[in-house]
């Protein structure tokens, strides 16, 4: 936990950003019936019957201190699809980054072995030397700001239905977009001293 909120404590360094990783899934849901539409008093109103589509699984790459967040749309959340995910951030997102300080959680597709499993040895290790992983602790999922900005993107996108993949894509790339053109931050306000004071009963006793 200190070891987090250490780094979230560190200034904006473009050579060095640090950059939040974190997935969710959204269940697909067609109508039945088309829903009746808003008219001036009554709002837009859907059945209760529904369909189930399929579930996509969405990967929220955010970078809380420059205010970029790109959320990428997979079929799965595998080892393959993490490494994807690593080597966008080495060569497309951060390209110019000396290091990238990756905060993710425990997850056990987490890992430098997912780039291995993925790519040739070469690019592998060329992608994890440009990578120093952080790791939430167990249960400490909060730590991680790109479950904050998942939160956001629940709240303002994905809280209705939403019947396909190809629709989901298009509403949150124009969601994306507003979030990065107001270059929209996070301030983390909750330090390590913070935490030795409000979580005291997490750390151990020491027997003197």
């Amino acid at each position: 936990m200190e070891d987090v909120l250490d780094i979230y404590q560190q200034p904006d360094d473009a050579s060095n950003p640090v950059v939040c990783v974190d997935e969710t899934s959204k269940q697909h849901i067609k109508e039945t019936r088309d829903p009746i539409p808003i008219v001036e008093g009554s709002p837009q109103r859907y059945d209760y019957e529904y369909q189930r589509n399929g579930v996509s699984n969405l990967f929220m790459i955010f970078a809380p201190l420059q205010g970029f967040r790109q959320v990428e749309v997979t079929d799965r959340r595998t080892s393959v699809d993490f490494a994807n995910i690593c080597r966008d951030l080495v060569d497309v997102h951060f390209p110019y980054a000396q290091k990238i300080t990756l905060v993710c959680d425990n997850l056990n597709t987490h890992k430098k072995s997912s780039l291995y499993k993925t790519f040739e040895p070469k690019d592998a290790r060329r992608i994890t030397k440009k990578l120093e992983f952080h790791y939430t602790p167990k249960h400490g999922s909060w730590l991680n700001m790109a479950e904050i900005e998942l939160s956001v993107l629940t709240r303002e996108c994905l809280s209705r239905r939403i019947a396909d993949q190809q629709t989901l894509k298009q509403e949150i790339q124009a969601w994306q977009n507003r979030r990065n053109e107001k270059q929209t931050k996070t301030s983390w306000r909750f330090t390590t001293d913070d935490a030795r004071i409000k979580l005291k009963r997490l750390y151990p006793s020491i027997i003197t």
